[in-house]
């Protein structure tokens, strides 16, 4: 698994790690049931501090994209590479409604409108 992070993102170094790991499942580079590199391995890939690593790795734990396994690891989840997809074009959804003046308060009435 090759990630990089871009050095002009503003965005917390977490942030960014979350988001290259997410980028790699959602394209397909690392599929569901693979393993991850250790958060060593890929604090030293990524030239940021192994907790920095662990933070990025524990939000997508919370977002169901990875599982974490005592003794077996960090894999990523059954289903991810799908859900990754769709957390990518909900965030998409709220930036583009906050630059037109809506909270996520405001989507989620949206969102009850239409069901």
């Amino acid at each position: 698994m090759l990630l990089r992070l871009n050095v002009a993102d503003n965005r917390p170094l977490h942030e960014q790690v979350a988001a290259a790991v997410r980028r790699a499942v959602a394209e397909g580079e690392c599929l569901p049931g693979d393993r991850l590199p250790s958060a060593r391995e890929l604090s030293q890939a990524l030239d940021v501090n192994v907790n920095t690593v662990l933070r990025g790795l524990r939000t997508l734990r919370e977002e169901g994209v990875l599982e974490f396994r005592r003794g077996r690891g960090v894999s990523v989840a059954a289903g991810a590479d799908g859900r990754s997809v769709l957390l990518d074009r909900v965030r998409e959804l709220v930036t583009d409604a906050a630059r037109l003046g809506y909270g996520k308060t405001d989507l989620i009435e949206m969102i009850g409108e239409t069901s």
